[in-house]
């Protein structure tokens, strides 16, 4: 555009000069020319300083700095930019439950022991004194050191607890025993120690020996009362004696005892003990030797109350269509219950709640590999994900960012404190480290730090994210609205005239208004929670949309009409000379002035337009709330009338009257009743605009027809794929039950005949005296498997005629052509279970190719004893 510019006034003038009136170059004449040429080259670089919009990495710095800084006041250290834009499009937040959605302040508040459920913490008396003593120094030793109840800061308040929440609410079941653990650390110092086995995501408890006296050894163990009563061979009774503990009464100390605990949100922790002989000395390296037949002392459940703001936090996520799931060590039970309360899964949904030993059973093959297919049928309804490890996060995770299975790619947040939640964190768009619970390895491989430890800084992150989006998008549809007034008029202006009507300075000012200024006055916008009314734009949605676009036009086209109408009439509307076809150096015009103020001031009332880009009326919302903004438009106005008054020659000003100045601002002003007239216009009656932005691929780019037959190509490879999966199951099934057969096989098999019928998938079973092969041929993928078939077809020309005993009574039909893609996505690449090899190789390939091309299998049913015989 604006090389073209520069052309087209050069060719006009010396058309104009030399052939129209005949002049003559002359070497007096050579700098009068030359001034006109500079002149024609400054008026091209105005045109390209102006279309270049320079000022929006500007805005993007300006927004994500801005807001960085202010998220930091809402408990976000942001580490990463990017991801401050990244969380406004989430759909998936996978958050832990302890310490994030509640208080992480956790009390004992029930206890089991001694056969008796207490439902609130007992007297001392209530419990037997042997029991007593070995439940207090259970705690007492086997508690890291560093875990403490310390005196309140303020009278009256609550016990600072230090360390460890869990070992902490267990100390403070000692205390309120009227019992003191400080003496039996002091008789038993961390350095005598015998031996520590650390808690870890697998082992889910904790142990510590200690040598007694007569120099045998202790065992105190606590842990995940499910896990570690499976450990336990005796239990205390009433009595204070031990007493076998068998299967049956752990299951019934499960329903009666851990169940209901569970159900009412306790984390319930077993607290149990073994006596150890000092010679032969027990191998410490042998855990699972070590960690059997325990005595189980007694059950504690722990209470860690809901955050009281976090429902809340969890309802305006759901509003603004973000799932969250709970990723927690806990019990199911436990797990559900707070779940529950938070708010996470409600009466009558539809939700999994699952726990990480079913959630690997349920994603992997019978190789053991995890296959996407699996998982996609699993994350859309989990909401509870209980005793889980990190690798089960890691893989939770994962899936759901690699999934297909929905229309839009879900972009997840995830929390994490521990060491083994770096992978996640790093995996997950947007990693959230605690800022208090948190490891520094998990900091480290985080993108944001919850410096409160708190979900509902998490939505606070959201609203900011969105508003950086939100932001770069006013600016967007600012700037372009500028851009193309200001390019179209100095073209085409030059082009007519031989003149922009914007002079270079002048466009340099607007430049200023529109780069600098505008970014600092959108990009600061505070955040409003109406922003987490809507739904995630999600991974690839376009950055300027369709309601942008209009307002981009729609503001465009009443601007032109304005400056054209100035430009080829305002000398007759305000009865002023005119200022087109000037001399090259003549002073500056009422005309011109009129033109470039108006411009100016319909670009300050535009700017206001720009703070809605969702089609809102209401312009005005919240414009106080932004005193960054009201002082940029005031400034900027304030400016604009010292250059027009006061600029002179070096801005091609002539001062303006009152009158003047008060059609400039009324013309200004009627950008903002424009404004109203274009949200007026539903979008959906522009169907010819389109969006635009990074996010368009070549499937956006398509026609409606190309996009039809692309989703009829992906449904039929979507049949075709369950169909053979139905098939390979199903001859699993037959050799399964063919091995049962072959156990039973007796001589009076050996003359019978196989049926000739082939109407069903049992038809293609091997007859009994073929022997199944152990060894399992190499498995084809998906894809190979069409070439095999065609390679087998090829090897049976029409005529030849096959082994009658393999020959179909019915003709089999013809397999529809299969569409090829020109790119398969790598996840179709899956291996399927292994089939048979028979002796009747080519019959058997025959059949397996029949059946993988067959459109609609079903999966087969168990043969009768018909079939058999």
């Amino acid at each position: 555009m604006s090389a073209t510019t520069v052309i087209i006034l050069v060719v006009l003038f010396v058309i104009e000069t030399f052939v129209i009136q005949g002049r003559v170059w002359m070497a007096e004449c050579t700098p009068v020319y030359v001034q006109y040429f500079v002149k024609f080259f400054i008026i091209g670089v105005t045109v390209l300083v102006v279309a270049v919009p320079e000022g929006l990495p500007l805005a993007v710095t300006i927004s994500l700095a801005y807001s960085v800084k202010k998220m930091m006041k809402d408990n976000n250290l942001v580490r990463h930019l990017d991801a401050c834009e990244t969380m406004g499009n989430a759909t998936a937040i996978c958050s832990d439950k302890t310490g994030t959605l509640t208080t992480n302040r956790m009390t004992a508040v029930q206890l089991y022991v001694c056969d008796h459920h207490f439902p609130t913490i007992p007297e001392p008396e209530q419990v037997h004194a042997k029991a007593l003593e070995l439940l207090v120094a259970s705690i007492s030793v086997n508690s890291a050191y560093t875990s403490k109840i310390m005196p309140p800061d303020q009278e009256g308040g609550l016990p600072k607890q230090v360390g460890n929440k869990t070992e902490c609410a267990l100390l403070g079941l000692v205390l309120s025993l009227k019992r003191d653990y400080v003496p039996i650390r002091e008789q038993i110092p961390e350095e005598k120690l015998y031996k520590v086995f650390t808690f870890n995501s697998v082992r889910k408890s904790m142990s510590t020996v200690v040598q007694l006296p007569d120099r045998s050894f202790r065992l105190y163990s606590k842990g995940a009362s499910e896990i570690l009563l499976k450990k336990c061979s005796t239990i205390m009774d009433a009595a204070g004696e031990l007493r076998n503990f068998k299967r049956a009464d752990r299951d019934k100390m499960v329903k009666k005892v851990i169940e209901p605990m569970a159900c009412e949100g306790l984390r319930t922790i077993c607290v149990a003990f073994r006596d150890l002989p000092a010679t032969p000395e027990p191998d410490w390296e042998d855990e699972a030797d070590i960690l059997t037949n325990l005595s189980c002392i007694g059950v504690v459940g722990i209470e860690d109350p809901v955050r009281p703001e976090v429902p809340d936090a969890i309802k305006m996520c759901q509003r603004a269509g973000i799932t969250v799931r709970m990723v927690t060590g806990d019990n199911i039970n436990t797990a559900r219950a707070i779940a529950g309360k938070c708010g996470i899964i409600q009466p009558g949904d539809d939700f999994l709640c699952m726990e990480g030993k079913d959630f690997n059973r349920r994603i992997r093959n019978e190789k053991g590999e995890i296959e996407q297919e699996r998982i996609d049928k699993i994350w859309p309804k989990l909401r509870v994900l209980a005793r889980s490890s990190p690798s089960d996060k890691y893989i939770l995770v994962k899936g759901i960012i690699e999934s297909t299975a929905l229309e839009q790619r879900q972009v997840v947040a995830v929390t994490g404190d521990g060491t083994n939640d770096g992978p996640a964190l790093k995996k997950a768009d947007v990693g959230f480290a605690m800022g208090i619970a948190g490891t520094d390895v998990a900091k480290e491989a985080s993108d944001i730090i919850l410096t409160d430890d708190n979900f509902s800084s998490i939505v606070k992150a959201v609203m900011w994210g969105r508003n950086v989006y939100d932001s770069i998008s006013k600016f967007l549809q600012f700037q372009l609205t500028v851009n193309i007034v200001a390019v179209i008029v100095a073209f085409c202006g030059a082009c007519i005239t031989q003149d922009s009507p914007l002079k270079a300075v002048q466009m340099l000012w607007v430049n200023l208004i529109m780069d600098t200024f505008a970014s600092l006055a959108l990009a600061t916008e505070p955040p409003t929670e109406s922003l987490l009314l809507r739904k995630p734009y999600g991974r690839n949605n376009p950055l300027i949309s369709r309601t942008m676009l209009k307002n981009i036009l729609g503001h465009s086209a009443y601007q032109l009409v304005i400056i054209f109408t100035l430009l080829f009439a305002g000398e007759k509307i305000f009865n002023i000379d005119s200022g087109r076809n000037a001399p090259l150096h003549s002073a500056p015009s009422e005309h011109y002035t009129v033109i470039f103020n108006t411009f100016v001031l319909m670009q300050l009332f535009n700017e206001i337009n720009a703070r809605k880009i969702h089609g809102e009326r209401n312009v005005f919302d919240g414009i106080f709330a932004n005193p960054i903004f009201c002082s940029i438009v005031l400034g900027t106005f304030v400016v604009q009338i010292v250059i027009v008054q006061f600029g002179g020659k070096p801005f091609s000003c002539a001062p303006l009257n009152v009158e003047q100045w008060f059609w400039c601002l009324f013309i200004g002003l009627g950008e903002l009743l424009w404004g109203q007239v274009v949200t007026s216009v539903p979008t959906s009656h522009f169907k010819c605009l389109k969006e635009a932005g990074p996010g368009t691929g070549a499937d956006h780019n398509m026609d409606e027809d190309m996009a039809d037959d692309e989703d009829e190509i992906d449904h039929a490879e979507r049949e075709l794929r369950r169909g053979q999966i139905l098939w390979f199951r199903g001859l699993n099934r037959i050799q399964t039950q063919m091995r049962v057969v072959k156990a039973f096989r007796s001589s009076q098999y050996n003359d019978v005949r196989k049926p000739q019928s082939r109407n069903s998938i049992h038809d293609f079973m091997q007859p009994p005296e073929c022997l199944p092969n152990e060894s399992v041929r190499s498995i084809h993928s998906i894809d190979e498997t069409d070439e095999d078939s065609a390679s087998s077809s090829s090897r049976n020309p029409v005529g030849s005629s096959p082994d009658p005993a393999l020959t179909p009574t019915s003709p089999r039909p013809q397999p529809p052509p299969r569409p090829r893609r020109s790119s398969r996505p790598t996840t179709r690449q899956q291996s399927l279970p292994a089939v048979l090899n028979c002796n009747n190789n080519n019959g058997s390939a025959e059949a397996a190719a029949a059946a993988r091309h067959a459109p609609n299998a079903a999966r087969p049913r168990p043969p009768s004893a018909e079939t058999w015989l």
